[in-house]
């Protein structure tokens, strides 16, 4: 376990150095310019906004590093992406590379790293389709492979990788082996202490692989996501899109999960009948406020502490400074180490409250008072 930790601080380190080092190199690299210059330079000032957003939203391309930039030997090294849109012409399929740094391909191109059509052709979205603003005349649909759904591949290969090998130690001997030993405790702790106290010792069962897939999805993801400067970092967790699939999922499976007592309690609360009009509606609402809050609150906290370590390591680029580093990398590195307890807290909170929301559908409930 310390071994682990020591390894996870190391890297931490290492990238907010690496950044410290980089901005020491930008402004060792600035020497007298011309008023033409000046002006050229100004022009293309860091901007911490668009630095931080580029980071925490999704991409069509996963862009790894940038050299020389600001120079005409610029260059840019990304990792190209599957494109699969789908307009009035037809479906198109390509890679992101395509259509990067300014090149155009069947009619779209990248800017900032999303997808935008060179016909006037807007992205439909998902509201705007269901309401009939956005059709295959106006918009193009967007199925492409994005920086954060390879992220989910990744993770699952990852997850995969680690519980198939435990599988198989565990099919030799009951004895824990390699990755077993640090997993089984965190595996037990999650029966006993989770699923069992909120759903109880004869119904946790049915639930556990749910509980601990969700846990440990968003527990190694928020890992992999904890450094926003990596060239293989993402902010998968802190996407509003994937957090919400997974309040909804916990949603579906306490709803068809549900118990007559569950539905009882809502419809026929334990309240004066007078009271009936105020309580049905609040229980029917807090069915679904429940998952939006778990929604909510993963992708805040996960999504602010990127912003924080970002904006933290921006002063120095801003400032052009690198004496800034010797406070802006200390801090950055005290808030990242809380972002290690944090990913966790966050994985585990999301857990407990699906557990805790699944067990009062399943439990039988006692209803007490007149009606």
């Amino acid at each position: 376990m310390n071994k682990r930790i020591s390894s996870l601080f190391f890297v931490l380190f290492l990238t907010l150095s690496g950044v410290f080092t980089y901005a020491q190199q930008e402004v060792e690299a600035i020497s007298t310019k011309t008023l033409e210059q000046t002006i050229v330079e100004d022009n293309n000032k860091f901007n911490a906004k668009e630095m931080i957003m580029s980071h925490i939203n999704d991409a069509n391309e996963w862009h790894v590093l940038t050299l020389n930039e600001g120079t005409p030997e610029e260059k840019h090294i990304s990792i190209p992406l599957p494109i699969i849109i789908k307009d009035k012409n037809g479906l198109h399929t390509f890679m992101s590379s395509s259509i990067a740094h300014g090149h155009e391909h069947d009619g779209f191109t990248l800017k900032d790293g999303i997808v935008v059509s060179t016909q006037g052709l807007e992205q439909a979205k998902l509201f705007s389709v269901m309401s009939g603003k956005h059709t295959l005349e106006n918009a193009f649909y967007d199925f492409s492979i994005t920086k954060n759904v390879a992220a989910i591949f990744i993770s699952i290969i990852f997850i995969l990788f680690l519980f198939i090998g435990m599988a198989r130690n565990y099919g030799k001997s009951l004895v824990p082996r390699g990755a077993g030993k640090f997993m089984e405790p965190i595996i037990l702790f999650i029966r006993d202490e989770v699923a069992i106290p909120n759903i109880g010792a004869k119904k946790y069962k049915k639930y556990m692989p749910y509980l601990l897939t969700i846990f440990f999805f968003i527990w190694i993801n928020n890992m992999f996501g904890l450094i926003p400067f990596a060239p293989f970092g993402y902010n998968l967790t802190g996407n509003i899109a994937i957090t919400a699939v997974l309040a909804i999922i916990t949603l579906l499976i306490t709803v068809f999960s549900a118990n007559k007592d569950y539905w009882k309690h809502i419809f026929m609360p334990p309240v004066p009948l007078l009271l009936y009009p105020i309580m049905v509606p609040i229980e029917i609402i807090g069915v679904f406020t429940k998952p939006f809050a778990l929604m909510m609150r993963l992708f805040a906290n996960i999504t602010a502490g990127h912003i924080m370590v970002l904006a933290i390591m921006s002063l120095i680029f801003i400032f052009k400074t690198p004496l800034l580093g010797f406070a802006s990398v200390p801090l950055g590195l005290f808030i990242g180490m809380l972002e290690i307890l944090v990913g966790a807290l966050q994985a585990y909170i999301f857990t407990v409250l699906s557990a805790l929301f699944i067990g009062m559908a399943v439990q039988e409930h006692e209803h007490e008072g007149a009606h």
